[in-house]
């Protein structure tokens, strides 16, 4: 027999939306399998079964936001300690881009649940997304065909053998990386493209071959570009923008 799963969980698996939003769409008894509304947290489900969301659910969705910001040095993308300056304060109507044409109104409501999806360090600058929206935060924080790319000033002399190593993926923590994608872009800097997001992977790599990290910016995420979006700046996503 086919092994049941929970409910949220399939619905999470088959990107309808986030675990969270799951619970609540069942709740609010917007979830239909096999055309039956369920309202119980906990159902289980086999694969086979086709499950289905009512409007109300899809017209929630479509209401949430999410919002690409040029994060500058200095700000944390995630939860902040006491004395960090959190990503999210930058999102005011005065440091909306101007090249935003979505036609979206700031609203206040725009601001409740908007977590990242992912993670920029501190000393990184450069693509940042914040999301109401489960689906694309599961997609970017759990999805590895999404590539990022970055631009990385360096100090140092890099090797054949050590572009090599960057490409071929190195080892962090005793674990080997996926390839990676680097060639040089100028006499001091280097384009990295990454299907993964480990914590400081970049710097970590570049002092593996002998290279000092001077500055790091993330270009682009999937197929959405940081563009000509200015630093400290924000914009939110098109309706026709896919990452």
């Amino acid at each position: 027999m086919t092994e049941s799963i929970r409910l949220s969980k399939r619905m999470t698996e088959l990107g309808m939306c986030s675990r969270r939003e799951a619970d609540e769409f069942i709740e609010q008894g917007w979830v239909k399998v096999d055309g039956v509304v369920v309202n119980t947290l906990g159902s289980r489900v086999v694969p086979e079964q086709k499950i289905t969301l009512e409007r109300q659910a899809t017209v929630f969705q479509a209401e949430r936001v999410t919002i690409l910001m040029h994060k500058p040095v200095g700000y944390v993308s995630g939860p902040a300690e006491p004395g960090d300056r959190p990503a999210w304060t930058l999102i005011k109507a005065e440091t909306r881009f101007i090249g935003d044409r979505t036609g979206i109104n700031f609203l206040k409501k725009h601001m409740h649940n908007l977590a990242p999806a992912g993670r920029l360090d501190v000393d990184t600058s450069g693509l940042l997304v914040l999301t109401q929206d489960g689906r694309i935060a599961k997609k970017l924080m759990s999805d590895v065909d999404v590539e990022r790319e970055y631009a990385v000033q360096v100090e140092g002399m890099l090797s054949t053998e050590g572009l090599k190593q960057l490409n071929n993926g190195l080892s962090l923590d005793d674990e080997r990386l996926k390839p990676t994608k680097v060639s040089w872009q100028s006499e001091d800097s280097l384009r990295f493209v990454l299907r993964e997001n480990r914590p400081r992977q970049i710097r970590r790599m570049c002092e593996l071959v002998g290279l000092r990290v001077i500055a790091i910016r993330r270009l682009r995420i999937g197929r959405i570009s940081l563009s000509d979006l200015p630093v400290g700046q924000w914009r939110y996503l098109r309706m026709d923008e896919r990452f």
